[in-house]
């Protein structure tokens, strides 16, 4: 049974999502603030993490970042009203794996829950290593290798992204096929999403010169390989 930690300060709203979650056989950890979500945290494995923003103590954005200072691998999905692009982008930035606002259907919260579960605990992983440039990528396990120098922990859509972009390296992969791919659909504001991750690959490859993932504007993004 999957254990969710469940950051919400609206008692009504906690209280639906908790019962949808418990019909659907995860484990519930409700916190209504963030020092309650920390000590459940350092208290309990989690398997994953649905964070609201704006909360009486804090702010959901400031604990992902200290979420993932610790753990790389946990999922984690921002579930706000705050709508802006900027907010969405931030929270993005911050670590979480996807962003959704209010009101928002709770079938649809369930799909990206599975999603991300299914992405971050693969039932049967495939142990394989990949050759970039002068890095190495191990998908399954989440980390990227400098010549045996500086490992990188990548977060669950990051090595999605990557795993993609290096599966059709030299090859134009459209935009529109990346969204639904690894986003699990093609809109705007996932569309801007994939901008940040896209920035963030960037620096990670940086050492290699080598490598380049190069973006055709309105198409797509293409990793080439100079090997």
């Amino acid at each position: 049974m999957n254990k969710v930690l469940l950051l919400e300060d609206d008692h009504n709203l906690g209280l639906i999502i908790q019962e949808h979650l418990l019909e659907n056989k995860y484990e519930v950890f409700w916190a209504k603030n963030v020092e309650n979500a920390r000590e459940i945290i350092h208290a309990r494995p989690i398997d994953l993490g649905i964070l609201d923003v704006m909360l009486p103590d804090g702010d959901g954005f400031s604990f992902c970042e200290e979420i993932r200072t610790q753990n790389y691998e946990l999922p984690i999905v921002f579930l706000t009203a705050r709508t802006l692009q900027e907010d969405r982008i931030k929270g993005l930035r911050s670590g979480a794996d996807d962003y959704l606002t209010k009101p928002f259907s709770m079938e649809e919260l369930l799909l990206r829950l599975r999603a991300l579960l299914r992405r971050s605990y693969p039932t049967s992983p495939t142990e394989q290593v990949l050759k970039i440039g002068k890095y190495q990528f191990e998908p399954h396990a989440l980390l990227l290798t400098y010549q045996d120098k500086s490992t990188k922990k990548l977060t669950e859509k990051e090595a999605a992204l990557l795993g993609l972009l290096v599966k059709k390296q030299n090859t134009v992969v459209k935009r529109s096929e990346i969204l639904t791919s690894v986003w699990g659909q093609d809109d705007y504001f996932m569309g801007r999403s994939l901008d940040v991750f896209i920035s963030r690959l960037r620096k990670y490859l940086k050492n290699d010169p080598g490598i380049q993932i190069e973006n055709y504007h309105g198409i797509g993004f293409m990793l080439r390989n100079k090997a």
